[in-house]
Formats: C-alpha cells, structure tokens, sequence
C-alpha cells in the first residue's frame, strides 16, 4: 500500500505488469509446471487445459519457409506446457506437418497426439488410421475420434480393437454443429467414450444444456473446438477496449478471456484453439495459467463481448 517503484505507487496493475513481464523472462520448466491440468475422468490422466488445434494453420506445403512459424509454434507449445495436439486427416497436411515438425524438434515423446477417423467402413477407416500413424510417425497415438460421428457404429468397433492391441489409448467422437447434436447424445448416452469434443465458446453456447452435462455425468473429457466461433468473437470485439476486471483473473487480451470462459466450465477437460502464430500461441497459453472467472465474471465476459 505504501510501497512505491520508481517513484510511482505500487498499484495491482503495476504488481500484474510484473507479474506478467516476470513470467514472460521464466525458464520453459517453470512456465511447463504452471499451466492448469485437469484429469480424464476414464483414467486419472492429467493433461494442460490449454492444448493446439491445426484446422487450416497446419494445412501446408513442404518448404522451410511455410513450415518455420508453425515450427516455432510447435516449440514454444511444449515449451510453456502443452501437449494435446488435435488433428484430422480432413485438415490437409496438418497430420504430416505436425508429425514431421514433432520429429525434428525431438518433442513427439512429450505430446499428446488427438486424430481422428472420417470414412465409411471398416477396411477404409483402418486405411486411415494407418495412415495417421505414418503421418505423426509413431507407433501409437494417445487418443482416435471419429470425426462428425461418420458411419460411428463400424469406426467405433475398429478404434476399440486399436486400443484393445495397445495401439491407441482412448476413443472419442467429435461435432462442431448444434444441429448434430440430437444424435451425438444418444452415442454419448449409448457408448463407453473416453472423449467428447464439441464446439463451444461465448457464442455458441448450445453444448452447455445438455452435451456438456451429459459428458461431465458419463464421465466422459471433453476437448473444446471452436472456442473463440470461428473467429467471429474477434470481429465482435475489435476496437474494444479489454474490461479493466479483466486484470483480476490476469487476462492481458480478449482471447485469453474468451479461453478462460470456456475452461471456467468444469466440463470443458482441455479447450483447443488453431494458430500459425508464435505471439497467439503463446498469449492462447497464457489462459491456462492462474484463476479461473466465476460465474458473475464469467455474465460479464459475456455481455462485454457480444454487446456492440
């Protein structure tokens, strides 16, 4: 109260600032054991709240100079923490990007790798999979989902006699539309799951009646797509200023806020966003670290940023 720094007050925006620039200057260990984990209810796991999608970021071609951004991103995600990488053989190359950039940075041992199976039948799904296996080259992938519930029935039988041999570690299904979700919670009611991932965010809050119940009563994890709607939350809060409340959870931007609203939902195991950033990486990271909003908070985030 009394103290003062270069003759100004010590104000709690000055203790946050050097809070903030104390852990920007933290070695990769201390800022790795600070992020938030949360267990998978079907084992006890623990994994970062805070993981890495690749939907078009990761989607392209050989040459070092596209690969090098998603290389630095690549390293510094493990570096402040992060494991779950989720991918599809729907995205393009994004399964080789991410296979081959793990590989030369000596860091496909640290991840979590999420993928998923998006075909009909049985002799294309295991195709498939094999395929993803070449593609992040490893001999087993933590976790396989099918992708938009596709032909569920025949993949899911075939992902459980992947994990059966030892090959995988957990199944899942996945949707990003409300529309579908009438029938993912049959499956979700009808199926043993490891995973859930759904979309979810400050603008597409469907999933919180009933999906994000369901899964947190099964005992299922839930990855988090879509988190900031596709993009369409940061053109609704372009040109605003961030609350000054937000410094009270430690936010320093409106992605951190709009993470930490998604992960302030004890459903929500671990929320994914996509970036070919370094400086978004590292600020999305930053919303698994330190407290979460509560509900009062998490009303005002809301107003804040749908509200013109």
């Amino acid at each position: 109260m009394g103290h003062e720094l270069a003759g100004e007050p010590l104000t709690r925006r000055t203790v946050l600032g050097l809070m903030a620039a104390a852990a920007a200057g933290s070695s990769p260990a201390r800022a790795a054991s600070s992020i938030l984990t949360r267990p998978i209810p079907s084992s006890g796991e623990a994994i970062p709240v805070v993981g890495l999608g690749t939907w078009r970021t990761f989607d392209v071609g050989p040459t070092p100079a596209e690969r090098a951004p998603l290389k630095t991103v690549l390293q510094r995600f493990v570096e402040l923490g992060g494991r779950v990488i989720d991918s599809s053989p729907m995205y393009g190359t994004a399964e080789s990007v991410a296979g081959d950039l793990a590989a030369e940075l000596a860091v496909t041992d640290k991840l979590f790798f999420a993928t998923k199976v998006w075909t009909s039948g049985r002799e294309a799904g295991v195709a498939q999979i094999e395929q993803s296996f070449r593609r992040f080259r490893t001999k087993r992938l933590d976790l396989l989902q099918i992708h938009n519930l596709l032909d569920w029935k025949t993949q899911l039988r075939t992902l459980r006699d992947f994990k059966q041999t030892g090959r995988i570690r957990y199944v899942g299904v996945t949707h990003y539309t409300a529309s579908a979700y009438d029938e993912l919670e049959r499956v979700l009611r009808s199926e043993p799951l490891d995973f859930l991932q759904v979309n979810y965010s400050v603008g597409e809050r469907e999933a919180e009646r009933r999906i994000l119940p369901l899964a947190a009563e099964r005992g299922i994890a839930v990855l988090v797509n879509r988190p900031f709607s596709e993009g369409s939350l940061f053109q609704r809060v372009r040109g605003k200023a961030l609350p000054a409340w937000a410094s009270e959870i430690g936010c320093e931007s409106w992605a951190q806020l709009l993470l930490k609203w998604v992960l302030a939902n004890p459903a929500a195991t671990c929320v994914i966003p996509a970036t070919s950033r370094p400086e978004h990486l590292v600020d999305n990271m930053k919303a698994g670290v330190g407290a979460l909003p509560d509900d009062k908070m998490r009303t005002q985030i809301s107003v804040a940023a749908l509200n013109s």
